[in-house]
């Protein structure tokens, strides 16, 4: 079989292997994604012989071509170099960004303590076999006499067509060896709507424990990949299923289960939660609103509790769960910055617009909620509506129209009273100068008293209202003021 690779950048590449006499491949992402009609922008380039030095003779042939030699990024320790190319260079889409990566065919081996692997020069099959999936070991041929030419000996051609994902050699073998894999598995799965092969499945079940020598941040890559696939859940569940959830994430896979007592038990909180992040996803495709989504019940496990009267309950669960957000992160080695502290909000804020549905819309409630969600209050509906996930189509269509109520209440009152991340027209050094006060306790007092009469609609959100507020609460505390 023949590939048609139509962009110029391949027959660059081939042109610098014939003149170095070197056998050149494009190997990976790059072919898998051709037969699935997916854009890739990051080729992979496989040589037998050194790929530092063919990365070098590329760049020099697209400098001829282009007039602009391109930088040549090397890692001597991998034996890789890479090349940035923009797609102007070739009368291709300004905004296309190409990113080639150039190594030379290898065999690996592997310690049982590290997934480093021991790297000796190779063959292309060599090469092959070292490859995580079959649908990733297919290699097409740049060179001029057999441009095109697909090499395909593990059979990815026919995983493609059938959308399952197997390993070239023994699963066991290839998990063990680079655990990460496992989790690529898992997000290739989720991605791509692909089928583990069962043995190789059994495999990662088998080897769930190995997950322990890879570092963190690799295993939040490939979380984050999976939560930004179509169907978060497919990939959670696989991870659940397997073993690997309860090793990186125990507090997600502690929300899994269903406790009864007395006849009454409550619904399973993991696969709400992914049916929650679910939800969203088809809202949104922010990350982190994903994560506030995967997150938003995390609390429930510390905070369930039985109460003969009523049933289960899980009260103050959004605190706690809020307070676990920055451990989480921290463990998970995610941003511990603006997106943890938004992730943090939007958790704590998640039963907020619930228990403002249920009751009567009032334009004080809704105030609040419009200055503590800030510019985050967006967000904070979508995971809100995310999270009905009842059975029950009349309840959810109550709750729908409900929500439908404060929506439309939000925005009346953004645009009468400006609440959205308002900051109160008197500030505290108005304060000061005005009754000539150091920092202290009446300071807050103002300040607090003044907030909640504009967020309870008593006095308007503008200077002159709070102004003379803060003179009558300053008389009836017995300041005087000194500079009006």
């Amino acid at each position: 079989m023949d590939v048609c690779l139509t962009h110029p950048i391949y027959k660059i590449v081939g042109a610098a292997a014939d003149a170095m006499q070197m056998e050149t491949y494009a190997v990976g992402g790059v072919v898998r994604d051709y037969f699935l009609q997916r854009p890739c922008s990051d080729i992979d380039i496989v040589c037998v012989g050194s790929g530092i030095n063919l990365a070098e003779e590329v760049a020099r042939l697209l400098g001829e071509k282009t007039g602009f030699v391109p930088e040549v990024h090397i890692y001597k320790n991998y034996g890789t170099a890479q090349i940035h190319c923009h797609g102007r260079d070739f009368g291709m889409p300004d905004n296309e960004v190409l990113e080639l990566e150039f190594v030379g065919a290898r065999r690996e081996s592997y310690h049982r303590e590290s997934r480093n692997p021991i790297v000796e020069d190779g063959t292309l099959e060599d090469d092959q076999n070292r490859r995580d999936f079959t649908v990733n070991a297919m290699a097409v041929c740049l060179n001029e006499n057999r441009f095109g030419e697909l090499v395909d000996p593990f059979g990815g051609i026919r995983d493609l067509a059938d959308g399952i994902l197997r390993t070239p050699l023994d699963p066991n073998v290839t998990f063990s060896d680079d655990p990460l894999r496992m989790m690529r598995a898992i997000r290739f799965a989720s991605q791509l709507g692909f089928i583990i092969d069962d043995t190789c499945f059994q495999a990662i079940c088998n080897n769930a424990e190995r997950l322990e020598i890879i570092s963190q941040e690799r295993i939040s890559t490939e979380l984050n990949k999976i939560l930004l696939s179509q169907r978060p859940s497919v990939g959670l569940k696989l991870l659940e299923k397997s073993g690997l959830l309860r090793i990186f994430f125990p507090e997600l896979n502690n929300l899994k289960g269903v406790e009864t007592i007395d006849g009454r038990g409550h619904k399973d909180n993991f696969y709400h939660t992914l049916e929650v992040v679910d939800n969203v996803s088809q809202k949104s495709d922010d990350l982190w609103l994903r994560w506030a989504a995967l997150l938003h019940d995390i609390g429930k496990p510390a905070t369930k509790r039985f109460d003969p009267k009523i049933g289960w309950t899980f009260h103050g669960h959004e605190v706690k769960g809020s307070q676990m957000v920055k451990r989480i992160f921290k463990r998970l080695r995610l941003p511990l910055g603006d997106k943890m502290k938004y992730v943090e909000k939007l958790v704590l804020l998640h039963l907020r617009p619930i228990v403002i549905s249920e009751d009567i819309v009032t334009d004080s409630a809704v105030r609040r909620l419009l200055f503590e969600a800030g510019d985050d209050i967006d967000d904070l509906m979508i995971l809100c509506e995310a999270d009905i996930t009842s059975k029950k189509e009349e309840k959810k269509k109550r709750f729908r129209d409900n929500y439908q109520l404060v929506r439309k209440k939000l925005v009346e009152l953004e645009e009468k009273d400006r609440i959205r991340n308002f900051q109160p027209p008197v500030s505290g050094l108005d304060i000061m100068q005005t009754f000539g006060l150091g920092p202290c306790h009446e300071i807050g007092v103002i300040k607090d008293a003044i907030k909640d009469a504009i967020l309870d609609g008593t006095i308007p959100n503008d200077r002159e209202a709070a102004w003379q507020m803060m003179l009558r609460l300053g008389k009836e505390m017995g300041l005087k003021a000194e500079n009006i």
